[in-house]
């Protein structure tokens, strides 16, 4: 999402999301951040501080965030991202550079930062994470990882607080835009490794993010430029 994603020539589909809506787009996205870094560096802060009402925020973590498991346990360093496994509010105790600290679980964060959105009057979309090269193996497979279920419970949650929110399954869209273009094309996206995309591979990210959006009925959808039917995929 981030731009220029994981350097080398890759770029984040955030980078092309200005194409497909009316309104101007502002990427905070940071590279190899996860939800919990990106709240302990206060960047979720900065974001609030910068919202106007009737703003919206577009939040998307996943591929940072693993790891939580081995929170606490012995010879492991804890590099600040990895989140406390589990859905609600349970906690891990945990050393970061000599000091203890406390980790939440990634619904935690995002439903903290989330609220805070809502707080200044902004509308959040909460988007699933973008898959890996679905074809790595030679054939196709998406297996969503569990930051997929996490992110849509999240956005349940605020749903259930008749919050201005929604769900956008991003991975699911983009994993089935892979699917169609077929493993060459998919390949020559991750020249790097199987995360991070070239451009070619990032716009048609931001394309299946849209397709989500449009066909998801959020209000952020009224600024789509195009029509749903012109964006490649099918709703699901």
């Amino acid at each position: 999402m981030a731009e220029q994603g994981g350097k080398n020539g890759t770029e984040g589909w955030g980078h092309y999301l200005q194409y497909s809506l009316s309104i101007p787009v502002v990427n905070r996205a940071f590279a190899g951040r996860s939800a919990r870094s990106f709240t302990d560096q206060s960047r979720f802060a900065a974001i609030e501080a910068l919202l106007q009402p009737g703003d919206f925020v577009v939040v998307e973590f996943g591929h940072n965030d693993g790891g939580g498991a081995l929170l606490g346990t012995a010879n492991y360093t804890d590099n600040g991202r990895p989140a406390c496994p589990g859905e609600g509010d349970e906690t891990c105790a945990s050393v970061l550079n000599g000091t203890a600290v406390t980790v939440h679980t990634y619904n935690w964060y995002l439903l903290r930062a989330a609220r805070s959105f809502l707080a200044k009057g902004a509308s959040v979309v909460v988007s699933s994470m973008t898959p890996t090269n679905p074809w790595e193996t030679g054939a196709f497979v998406y297996d969503p990882p569990i930051f997929v279920g996490y992110a849509e419970d999240v956005a349940e949650t605020l749903e259930a607080e008749e919050e201005e929110s929604a769900f956008v399954n991003h991975g699911r869209y983009e994993a089935d835009e892979f699917e169609r273009l077929g493993k060459d094309v998919v390949d020559s996206f991750f020249l790097m490794d199987h995360t991070h995309t070239q451009p070619e591979g990032a716009d048609v990210a931001a394309k299946a993010f849209v397709k989500g959006l449009a066909c998801g009925g959020s209000s952020l959808s009224r600024y789509i430029v195009n029509a749903t039917e012109d964006i490649p995929g099918v709703c699901l």
